[in-house]
């Protein structure tokens, strides 16, 4: 086979991708090791900034998400026994948008294949060839044959597991990485949020996080160790800590357990996110806590400036643009990382922690509600910094 762009992974990174390579006239293939069942029932992250939401409007993959989507002017902070609302329509004038990341695959899977554009699913054996050349290639096998695909660049959007990053020679990347000493155990109820916001609670017991995804269906976390064992967490008690660290600000309702899994958490950033003609992209080049919801709008945003990259190449012949990719990318990157670090300080426990530390968040929280600057500051960044 033979394309423009090869792209691996068929996650929101690949797909918006390829959305934006077709509608600029350049072709691409992708492909994935998964199903297509389970890339479009994965649920993950499902909260969009402002600009990512006009932008799928924009491309024509957004319509569902219009109908569907649930629409935030702002979040609540929940400590010393009250809740706090940031209004970000009223600081910023802006807000962000709740529907489901295996929502917005769907869509663009559908678009993509009813373009009659190919996505090959459950491929094996993938792996990538001649990234320094001109002709790179990728190996993989589906349906039990040999297949190859010639391109002149390669996507790599497989992800944090995937095979393109450590295809990169060693010595060439830089790597930054955290864990953090916990992680989120997360539940999909078959029940009303307890709020129209997303509420942040700060609690003696640890953080908890109350959202949702739709008016009846609540997605909910509360902090737990990085490595625990959810089976001591029976239906009964995962909703009396739910209860417990919302600390009465509001009224749980109980409904059926959808689902539940503990997630760790971590930072992760790879520099340069290029070699050769291999481009990184999404969660295959840094990973962020899920506190500040950055993951896939960070995507988008690598990608953005990627097909455009592609497309100065494709009209002009140019490569400045694509050469200066990693550069272009990174300082949002890390500005994404700087934010969700600080959500992260200033609402978990960590070990090791004493009186100090516990009265110290507390004044930065006192802070951020009675500062308009401090929950400004807080707006801008949520809804999403200036994509341009």
């Amino acid at each position: 086979m033979r394309t423009q762009v090869g792209i691996i992974g068929a996650g929101p990174a690949g797909l918006m991708l390829a959305r934006l390579l077709q509608l600029a006239g350049i072709e691409s293939i992708i492909i994935e090791n998964r199903s297509r069942s389970y890339c479009e029932s994965r649920i993950r992250a499902g909260l969009i900034e402002q600009w990512a939401h006009d932008m799928l409007i924009e491309i024509g993959v957004g319509e569902r998400m219009k109908r569907e989507g649930l629409h935030h002017r702002g979040i609540k902070l929940n400590f010393g026994g009250s809740l706090h609302p940031i209004d970000f329509g009223e600081m910023v004038g802006k807000g962000v948008i709740i529907y489901g990341q295996q929502e917005i695959v769907k869509d663009m899977i559908e678009a993509r294949l009813a373009s009659g554009a190919p996505i090959y699913f459950e491929v094996e054996d993938t792996s990538i060839h001649d990234i320094d050349g001109k002709k790179p290639k990728i190996r993989f096998r589906h349906d039990g044959k040999a297949q190859e695909i010639e391109c002149d660049f390669i996507g790599g959007c497989d992800g944090f597991h995937g095979i393109c990053r450590p295809s990169i020679p060693e010595g060439v990347l830089t790597t930054y990485d955290r864990d953090y000493p916990f992680g989120w155990l997360g539940i999909l109820a078959d029940s009303p949020p307890p709020d129209d916001e997303l509420i942040y609670s700060y609690n003696d017991r640890g953080f908890a996080l109350f959202t949702m995804r739709s008016p009846t269906l609540a997605r909910l976390y509360f902090q737990c160790a990085p490595d625990e064992d959810i089976a001591r967490w029976p239906d009964e008690k995962i909703w009396q800590e739910l209860q417990a660290r919302l600390g009465g600000a509001r009224k749980l309702q109980e409904g059926e357990i959808l689902q539940k899994g503990v997630t760790p958490m971590r930072s992760f950033v790879i520099e340069p996110m290029q070699f050769g003609r291999l481009f990184l992209a999404g969660d295959s080049a840094h990973i962020v806590p899920p506190t500040g919801a950055k993951g896939m709008n960070l995507a988008f945003a690598d990608v953005r400036v990627l097909a455009r990259a592609f497309a100065e190449f494709y009209r002009a012949g140019k490569t400045e643009h694509l050469d200066g990719y990693s550069q272009k990318v990174l300082p949002r990157v890390w500005k994404a990382q700087r934010f969700s670090w600080w959500m992260t300080q200033i609402l978990h426990h960590f070990p090791h922690e004493n009186a100090f530390d516990r009265r110290r968040q507390l004044a930065e929280l006192n802070y951020l509600v009675s500062s308009r600057a401090a929950m400004t500051t807080l707006a801008e960044n949520y809804a999403g910094l200036p994509i341009d």
